[in-house]
């Protein structure tokens, strides 16, 4: 019935996806969008909320509730901008360097996970694809 809905198809490969996601990044204490604002954050430290609401796509006030959620748990910091005081950046702390390895490590298995059920060459064009409708919309 839906095989022509570009909205069906799509979210109802998200929900898949976000139980596999959700459950990967429980080990962690984290929901999936926490543990990439974070990954992005341990790869470019000193990133302002804005950048980090372009960079994942997310809107600035949610970012906002991210970024308060993971220094809560002691996993990012914000501090004065030496260009701009009124703007705060965010940093990891040292309890994120910690589990860096650990985070970029269940990336890694996370991708292939999707290789090994779906061909390597199938979850590339996939995501190639998406992220240029993504664009274009």
């Amino acid at each position: 019935m839906f095989e022509r809905c570009i909205y069906f198809n799509t979210n109802a490969l998200a929900r898949k996806l976000n139980a596999i996601w959700d459950d990967a990044f429980s080990s962690f204490d984290l929901t999936p969008s926490q543990g990439y604002l974070l990954r992005l954050v341990l790869a470019h430290p000193g990133m302002t909320q804005q950048a980090i609401s372009y960079e994942l796509q997310l809107n600035k006030s949610t970012v906002t509730r991210f970024v308060s959620q993971l220094e809560k748990k002691g996993l990012l910091m914000r501090t004065a901008s030496e260009g701009d005081m009124r703007e705060n950046v965010i940093v990891p702390t040292e309890a994120a360097l910690r589990v860096q390895q650990n985070l970029e490590s269940l990336g890694d298995t996370l991708y292939q996970s999707m290789c090994d059920s779906l061909g390597k060459k199938k979850v590339k064009s996939f995501v190639e694809s998406i992220r240029e409708l993504n664009r274009k919309l």
